[in-house]
């Protein structure tokens, strides 16, 4: 433990350096960055394959070891499989490449120029797809299913297939009942950035965020990065459209209070963490969705914005709850609604598994995002900003990050299902700003044990079910039923 302590500190470092780049870094300082990167991640693939890290596992496989030290054990074994696996000269590639892709992506998006980004990430997909095949070599899993499991431990390609199918059908249905519909009015105005931080500095506080161990930074593609006693996030602003700005911010909040409240003594160890993506997508999603998106929580929201706004154009707290989650026309992840958003994840999941295989070029990649949008959504893509640039995520390597976000959503539902029924009055309480309850049983139930256990575990025992897809469609036919007036469906 003393050996993988220092391993996680220099892990968090690395985890630093990806912070500094997205918030304050020149962007002179792209290609020394890229160095850093490299040498740090070298340094971390010797100290995850090396041999006195093989005989300190054996050694501690040989004695008595309690449940929690089996799984940390488990977990550090799991690593060195892994670092063992693919060759240190690949991981140093992807270090050094990723950076300056990121860079390319950006100022590709501002140019809405696919074509300046596609050589760069047509190298990163080339890195990723060999990473993809070292691991899943003397496996089941195919390349793509190796890569997702960075993000999902026990995830499975065949699983996740399953999960789509049962969710796409309900929300299809449900969405075309709901666009029949007469759409409430929408938010419209000009909302000061400096009073929108002002109010997302306020909501990170009501949902448990620390800020003597935290900060917000303004980033183009939010984000939380760190774990144990420095987690930042990040949010941005649009003087048009300040819920984007309140939302993006309570979503990475979700992230961030899961790392702050897992046990201090877990610190610098494998379980220090959130045990899975899905797992932390679903403290984001709930935290953003069944809970700052309620009826009650946006009649707190709309007071509080009333007061340093002023009069915005919406009447009352039913207005503001519905302009909140007003089903429309749009192409951005990040700014769907919870109807659409798991259609978004549909679509990528479907293309990067293709770019993974080979089956898609990336060349074809922009038309095929296109089309399979003019398909799922029924308008057509109008700019590459919203279209196949508008996600970091590639650019980053990522690829097997975006279906934990639908898993998240399925937990979150779960989750919720069992925290309704668990905290008395939590409407009264969400209405008044106070998310103490809500945020102190997930807190409770699920993130003090940071990665001590696996997710499907994690949540069974948490929500007090197995995992299912039930709770989510219940609570979204339930809730834009109710919003739309529609018959039971």
């Amino acid at each position: 433990m003393e050996y993988q302590h220092q391993t996680e500190a220099l892990a968090k470092i690395a985890t630093r350096l990806g912070w500094d780049q997205e918030t304050v870094m020149p962007k002179g300082a792209l290609q020394d960055r890229a160095e850093e990167s490299a040498a740090l991640e070298k340094t971390l693939h010797d100290r995850r394959s090396s041999s006195e890290l093989e005989d300190l596992l054996a050694a501690a496989q040989s004695q008595a070891l309690t449940a929690l030290e089996k799984r940390q054990v488990s977990l550090i074994e799991r690593a060195l499989l892994r670092a063992r696996k693919v060759p240190v000269e690949l991981s140093v590639a992807l270090a050094r490449i990723t950076p300056k892709s990121h860079q390319i992506w950006a100022k590709a998006r501002e140019d809405d120029d696919f074509m300046a980004f596609a050589p760069i990430l047509e190298e990163v997909i080339q890195l990723r797809r060999q990473e993809g095949e070292a691991l899943a070599q003397g496996g089941n899993a195919v390349p793509y299913e190796a890569l997702l499991k960075d993000y999902e431990p026990d995830g499975e390609v065949a699983a996740l297939t399953d999960m789509f199918d049962q969710l796409r059908a309900p929300l299809v249905k449900l969405r075309a009942a709901v666009l029949e519909c007469p759409p409430p009015k929408a938010l419209q105005g000009h909302f000061d950035p400096k009073q929108q931080m002002l109010i997302s500095h306020e909501l990170a506080e009501c949902f448990g965020y620390d800020f003597s161990r935290g900060r917000i930074d303004k980033a183009v593609h939010p984000f939380s990065s760190g774990s144990g006693n420095d987690v930042r996030i990040t949010t941005r602003t649009d003087s048009s459209d300040p819920l984007n700005c309140f939302y993006s911010t309570v979503h990475e909040v979700g992230h961030g209070s899961y790392e702050q409240n897992i046990d201090p003594e877990y610190g610098f160890s494998p379980i220090g963490a959130g045990c899975s993506m899905g797992v932390h997508e679903s403290q984001s999603r709930i935290y953003e969705n069944q809970l700052a998106r309620s009826r009650p929580f946006t009649g707190y929201l709309y007071r509080r914005m009333r007061a340093v706004f002023g009069d915005f154009g919406l009447e009352d707290e039913e207005a503001f709850y519905q302009a909140v989650n007003r089903v429309s026309r749009g192409y951005i992840r990040t700014e769907a609604d919870e109807l659409q958003y798991n259609l978004h994840i549909m679509l990528r999941f479907d293309l990067e598994r293709d770019l993974i295989s080979g089956a898609l070029e990336v060349t074809d990649l922009e038309t095929a995002w296109n089309d399979r949008f003019a398909t799922d959504f029924g308008y057509s893509v109008d700019k590459a900003s919203n279209g196949v640039l508008q996600d970091v995520h590639w650019s980053e390597g990522l690829f097997g990050y975006f279906p934990t976000y639908s898993l998240g959503n399925v937990y979150a539902g779960c989750l919720y299902k069992a925290l309704r029924k668990d905290v008395g009055d939590l409407d009264a309480e969400l209405n008044s700003g106070n998310l103490g309850p809500a945020v102190s049983w997930l807190q409770q139930r699920l993130q003090r044990h940071g990665g001590r256990f696996s997710a499907s575990d994690l949540i069974s025992s948490a929500s007090g079910n197995a995992v299912s897809v039930d709770p989510l469609l219940d609570y979204l036919k339930d809730k834009f039923s109710d919003l739309y007036g529609l018959a039971a469906m």
